[in-house]
């Protein structure tokens, strides 16, 4: 039988240390840390402000020109965890844009696999009102 319970605890207590683990890796540019929370594959997908990233290899090019420092998120808004059973989660962060009237929405899906464990499959980041970050 196929459990998608929403919102097993200890499910989204897994989730939410991930998710805070990768935000401070986002501040420290460690991409060690970013790397290892992504999906290998070059299925895996993230659209991003100032590129898209299809397959781990390009994802992963894009972490490392990245510069180090808090980012674009000034302060949470709203985060939600959804997970549905064990295996299947997501999470949905909406911010405010650092230095900006903006509003700033991260989203990302994630599978566990038997042989590594949770990884995100797909992601993305963009601003609520169009106004240009670049």
């Amino acid at each position: 039988m196929d459990d998608r319970t929403p919102n097993i605890p200890e499910v989204v207590a897994e989730i939410s240390e991930l998710f805070e683990r990768y935000e401070q890796a986002l501040i420290d540019k460690n991409v060690d840390v970013l790397d290892t929370t992504f999906w290998d594959s070059p299925h895996t997908i993230r659209y991003a402000l100032h590129e898209n990233g299809y397959g781990f290899e390009a994802i992963h090019g894009h972490r490392v020109a990245r510069a180090p420092g808090p980012g674009i998120k000034e302060k949470r808004i709203r985060l939600e965890i959804l997970t549905l059973g064990r295996d299947f989660a997501t999470t949905n962060l909406e911010f405010k844009v650092r230095g900006r009237d903006s509003i700033g929405r991260q989203s990302q899906t994630l599978v566990r696999f038997p042989d590594v464990g949770w990884k995100v499959v797909a992601a993305h980041v963009s601003t609520m009102d169009g106004d240009p970050l670049w």
